[in-house]
């Protein structure tokens, strides 16, 4: 088998991996490519490969840096299954939807203000048909259902506990003479989840495909950023201020949500408005409502014997943009949850451009930002930032939370490894910035010796 790293090489996006295994080509993952804007248009456009090439695709969960770019490989002659998991494919049905509008508001809102300076106007990557046809071409699995995909090549989902439906890809592969297991990790969740099962060991690897997003970082505890949350959250509102929570639609918003939920039960928190500004998130919710055969049983019980633990009655779910705008003339306190999480599409911009230049407020993260997107910018204290191409003043309060990851630290990646079983031969180290790849490396050198460790760079190839 040979792998070709066509993406999430020393960086954390635009996840895409081809595989050639018995003169056939099976894909793994079609993110979108977040980061410089010209480097964006011209990997997210043009394919290393020729779609039209592929035999299957696989896809191990629904964030938009793993199957965003879906759209455009079908669009550009890709006709065959792509594979994932039920609940993978109910939210990547609305994922996909809401980044063609996405893309296509923005288009239309910079394109006017390119017009303004004579410039000629920009396009979105594809339409809402585009994604619509995509999703036909999904072949959902149950986990723990091996399914044979290729001549020689069988798949396995096991659960990752990264989001709703995420997995772990396993291939069971017959080359010739020759009979080997590959894994990929995926995006691999930290275990004990409020929401989520914990991820779940796979044996007998010979191969191993890991992400790295913090191979070299320690998160905080859950409950400590729960109190955290509460503070940074209860003194912003007793100051007047509001609540800015940049949140990835699928996993970070629920988790919030939920955290609020608990606080204001408790009685930490008061009753101020709370406002999910993302129809995505939205509907969202509702596929995490459908999909409890997912959760972990201690929420599947607050679900079935107490109430919705993604709902209270200060809270609003918003879709209407009328609405949305409605939030810029909000005079008291409140929370408003929106995406993207990175800052780089969708509402949460409009927002930050309405309230990040008042010192009353405060900008709270709670997810990764991948470099130079606009949510590193603000974190790295950049000011002034450009939102719309427009220079703002950071005046808010900035804060980041990394407990809410959904991503393994080093810790737990490491734990992640020891469960394995198998004699793993080579591990290729992808999904991470370059510095924490290459940590991620030096820590699986360490842990196994007899393993070649590769930190691929993009467009790099390896052989099994």
């Amino acid at each position: 088998m040979q792998i070709h790293f066509f993406g999430a090489t020393r960086t954390t996006t635009g996840s895409m991996f081809l595989l050639e295994i018995n003169r056939q080509r099976l894909l793994f993952e079609c993110g979108l490519f977040q980061g410089k804007r010209d480097e964006s248009i011209e990997r997210n456009r043009r394919f290393p490969f020729d779609p039209k090439s592929l035999d299957a695709v696989v896809l191990s969960h629904a964030h938009i840096d793993h199957c965003g770019n879906l759209p455009n490989l079908c669009r550009q002659g890709y006709a065959g299954n792509i594979y994932c998991t039920f609940a993978t494919r109910d939210l990547a049905a609305i994922m996909l939807e809401d980044s063609a509008e996405i893309q296509r508001a923005d288009a239309d809102y910079i394109s006017k203000k390119r017009a303004k300076k004579s410039l000629p106007p920009v396009e979105p990557f594809y339409a809402a048909a585009d994604a619509e046809r995509a999703v036909r071409q999904f072949v959902s699995l149950n986990y723990d259902r091996g399914f044979p995909v290729l001549n020689g090549v069988t798949v396995t989902f096991r659960d990752a506990g990264h989001i709703l439906g995420s997995a772990q890809v396993i291939l069971d592969v017959r080359e010739a003479d020759r009979q080997y297991r590959f894994l990929f990790s995926g995006d691999i969740g930290r275990g004990n989840d409020d929401i989520l099962r914990d991820p779940q060991p796979v044996e007998d690897v010979d191969f191993l495909q890991i992400e790295s997003t913090y191979g070299d970082r320690e998160h905080s505890t859950r409950q400590s950023a729960n109190e955290e949350v509460g503070r940074w959250v209860r003194d912003t509102l007793d100051n007047q201020g509001k609540v800015i929570i940049p949140a990835f639609s699928v996993g970070r918003t629920q988790q919030i949500v939920y955290t609020l939920h608990q606080l204001t039960c408790d009685g930490k928190l008061p009753k101020v408005p709370l406002f999910v500004d993302s129809p995505l998130s939205v509907n969202a919710t509702e596929v995490y409502r459908l999909h409890s055969e997912c959760f972990n049983n201690s929420i599947y019980r607050f679900l079935r014997e107490r109430e919705n633990p993604f709902g209270m009655e200060n809270l609003t779910y918003i879709r209407e943009l009328a609405h949305s705008m409605k939030l810029n003339d909000l005079k008291e306190p409140a929370v408003i949850i929106s995406a993207s999480g990175m800052c780089e599409a969708g509402r949460i911009r409009h927002h930050l451009k309405n309230h990040i230049g008042n010192s009353r407020n405060l900008v709270l993260f709670i997810g990764y930002c991948a470099q130079h997107t606009l949510g590193a910018q603000i974190l790295s204290g950049q000011n002034p930032v450009n939102i719309f191409g427009e220079p703002h003043p950071v005046r808010a309060r900035v804060a980041s939370l990394d407990a809410f990851s959904g991503h393994a630290d080093k810790n737990e990646l490491r734990h992640y490894v020891e469960k394995l079983s198998g004699d793993i031969k080579k591990i290729f180290v992808v999904h991470g910035e370059e510095s924490q790849a290459l940590a991620l490396a030096e820590t699986l050198r360490a842990m196994k010796p007899r393993a070649d460790v590769f930190v691929p760079e993009y467009q790099q190839s390896a052989t099994t």
